[in-house]
């Protein structure tokens, strides 16, 4: 870096990314189910099961998808979390790139288009608040691999998990409280409403081998209720997106939607561990689990909308950019040392992650 400029800075956001037209449906779920950190069978298995899984699910996948006009906004989506992000960096010469775990652009292109750009410094910001296996430890894992090939060398420092961060949770605090109280005025005087966190669910395979997500996800939820006031003292975690035979975290948002109707509470959903609008919010929240809400009666539902480029979000993802680069090259929580991300082996030995959860 020659003196006097600024610093030249790569922002790697990553995401599980999604099919962007009907026919790369198929070609995502095989890769989503070819990964050993979502598909845990031996390996010699993995291939034959994954392709098996993915043909099972393309036909109701492919439909999803139709509802949102042929393919996903995660993309569109992400770019523009990006744009907002340099933007709100004047301090730095920024420049936001798109890695996604399954489908374009991968991370391999991603990683020469970075090399191609030849940043000082390098930020890896997983768009995933609640660190997992199966997603931050999967895609930075996917990552070293690309940056390698890549020739990528400079120094590079990532996110590990960030749910804890004070910034982000009270920009998501108010934007569940504008919805709850957007809601409060739709229902009439003497209804009860009732706050669900909605997580993507996990096999609780993978919570019981130490997996911290859950854990990240409960005191996320408790601390958004804590911030909510009145607002969040009837409130419960529930879990959707089942996607195997397997046992799930539970309770599922639908067995919470049926406790709701039997109690004639409406409810107001909020999507955890989603910060862009997506196939899991646009189709599962808002029309199946919608139209579940009226099969069962409830008085109303409504939906807390995904952060996207909130000011108070993007002004939170800045300033977590802005601790990681005053700090080590290496990779950090925002909850300092004793973060509960227990599988480091992708974050190159992470030495704040040491507490169970």
């Amino acid at each position: 870096m020659s003196k006097g400029r600024s610093p030249r800075v790569a922002i790697v956001l990553f995401s599980l990314g999604a099919p962007d037209r009907p026919e790369a449906v198929a070609p995502f779920l095989r890769n989503l189910f070819s990964d050993p950190a979502i598909l845990r069978v031996p390996g010699w298995l993995r291939p034959g099961l994954a392709r098996f899984i993915a043909w099972r699910r393309t036909a109701p996948a492919t439909e999803n998808y139709r509802r949102l006009g042929g393919g996903s906004p995660l993309l569109a989506l992400t770019e523009a979390q990006g744009r907002a992000l340099e933007a709100a960096l004047p301090d730095l010469e920024a420049r936001c790139f798109v890695a996604m775990r399954y489908w374009h652009p991968f991370a391999g292109e991603t990683a020469r288009a970075v090399a191609a750009w030849a940043p000082d410094e390098v930020v890896l910001l997983p768009l995933y608040p609640q660190f997992s296996t199966t997603t931050t430890a999967s895609s930075l894992a996917d990552w070293n691999r690309a940056a390698e090939e890549a020739g990528l060398s400079a120094p590079a420092r990532a996110l590990c998990c960030w749910a804890d961060d004070p910034a982000f949770l009270d920009a998501s605090a108010a934007l569940v409280r504008d919805s709850w109280e957007q809601a409060r005025a739709a229902l009439p005087a003497g209804t009860k409403l009732r706050v669900l966190f909605s997580a993507h669910g996990l096999p609780q395979s993978i919570v019981a081998a130490g997996d911290p997500y859950q854990a990240q996800i409960l005191r996320y939820a408790a601390a958004l209720a804590t911030r909510m006031g009145e607002a969040g003292q009837d409130s419960a975690v529930c879990y959707q997106s089942r996607a195997t035979p397997q046992k799930w975290l539970e309770p599922a948002l639908g067995a919470e939607l049926a406790r709701a109707a039997r109690e004639k509470v409406a409810v107001l959903v909020v999507p955890v561990s989603f910060v862009s609008e997506h196939s899991e919010t646009l189709v599962e929240l808002d029309i199946e689990y919608h139209e579940q809400a009226m099969r069962l009666g409830l008085p109303c539902y409504f939906r807390v909308p995904a952060q996207g480029t909130d000011p108070g979000f993007i002004a939170a993802l800045a300033d977590l950019v802005r601790t990681l680069r005053a700090g080590p090259p290496e990779p950090l929580s925002s909850a300092g040392p004793g973060c509960a991300a227990l599988d480091c082996a992708a974050l190159a030995g992470c030495p704040l992650c040491k507490e169970t959860p």
